[in-house]
């Protein structure tokens, strides 16, 4: 079953998403050095799709929210799908 992976990994990666999101708030973190670039590598990606869709508003960027909320959504969608799933 393909589900209980996905969710750990799914969660897994909201945690480095908050460690991404609350590091933000020190400026003279070093983001081109280890472990901060990996963590940037892991998270950047999938944030910049948000960014693209809502700028930073007042300074404040408040695409992580919508991050968080569709992992979430997928998270929650994920167990009534998984009995439909394993019939085939």
């Amino acid at each position: 079953m393909i589900v209980a992976p996905l969710t750990i990994f799914l969660k897994a990666y909201l945690v480095l998403l908050l460690i991404r999101i609350l590091l933000s708030w020190f400026p003279n973190i070093n983001w081109l050095s280890p472990p901060f670039s990996i963590l940037s590598q892991l998270t950047d990606p999938y944030l910049n799709l948000f960014r693209s869709i809502i700028p930073p508003l007042g300074g404040i960027d408040f695409s992580p929210m919508l991050a968080f909320l569709l992992i979430n959504v997928i998270i929650s969608l994920l167990p009534p799908v998984a009995p439909a799933i394993s019939m085939y």
